[in-house]
């Protein structure tokens, strides 16, 4: 069962991610400029770094998308860039993203002790992590959204060298009280995975997450949000503050 789940995933992704960008051309091209400041970052559960800037870039052209989004330690070396390209079609999406986290090379004592260049693609010695997910939303009147993605080249591997694919399932239900928007996650390792830190079937986030508009001036605004995570799996818990600076 789990190697036909992710031998699915993989097809899927190759299939849905060649869209006719000629046809999407002439819904024309849009793009997204955005920039936040947190507490500290939290992904999928698991503390990775502190106080950080994360800005993103992005491109969209009709239902098809590209985003770079990056992650800089304000006070230390880790640093990470991600490229995702995503197709949404219906209630669905699919998306492949690249993450690279291993930090900088300039100041960073133990850059030379791992291959943390950027442009060493070899998929047994690179630092990059490949992974491609499914997701889907039920309806805008009950607008839960429940994702798949899992990690099929790259760095996530076994002890044996072999593909871990290791795999992350996410489901989010976005709401609003007071006019302050919400949104529940729940977070899911479904089987072993040396990169999530778990042996079996895991809950490895869940969070309550709300942001709140501070408005500045008749026509300005600051976004601030905030949440409150647990990660049952390790017995740990974390609290993120965070301000959108830029939004264009």
């Amino acid at each position: 069962m789990k190697r036909v789940l992710k031998t699915g995933i993989v097809i899927m992704g190759i299939a849905f991610l060649a869209p006719s960008l000629k046809a999407q051309e002439k819904k024309g091209v849009s793009f997204q400029v955005s920039g936040d400041v947190v507490s500290s970052y939290v992904w999928r559960g698991a503390y990775n770094a502190g106080a950080s800037i994360q800005p993103t870039l992005g491109m969209s052209i009709g239902n098809f998308s590209f985003t770079a989004w990056g992650s800089k330690e304000i006070s230390d070396t880790h640093k990470e860039i991600d490229l995702t390209a995503a197709y949404s079609f219906g209630k669905f999406g699919i998306a492949v993203t690249d993450y690279w986290w291993d930090g900088e090379k300039i100041g960073n004592e133990h850059a030379e002790e791992t291959n943390n260049n950027y442009f060493h693609f070899d998929n047994h010695t690179t630092a990059h992590y490949i992974e491609a997910g499914l997701n889907y939303k039920i309806s805008e009147n009950f607008p839960l959204s429940i994702a798949w993605n899992t990690m099929f080249w790259g760095a996530d591997k076994k002890g044996n060298g072999d593909q871990n694919y290791s795999s992350y399932v996410e489901l989010n239900y976005p709401f609003e009280v007071k006019g302050i928007a919400l949104n529940a996650t729940l977070g899911i390792s479904p089987y072993d995975s040396d990169l999530y830190g778990v042996s079996s079937f895991a809950v490895c986030n869940l969070a309550l997450g709300a942001t709140k508009d501070i408005k500045i001036s008749s026509s300005f605004s600051l976004p601030l949000f905030a949440k409150l995570i647990f990660d049952p799996a390790h017995e740990d818990t974390h609290m993120v503050l965070g301000l959108s600076l830029i939004h264009i």
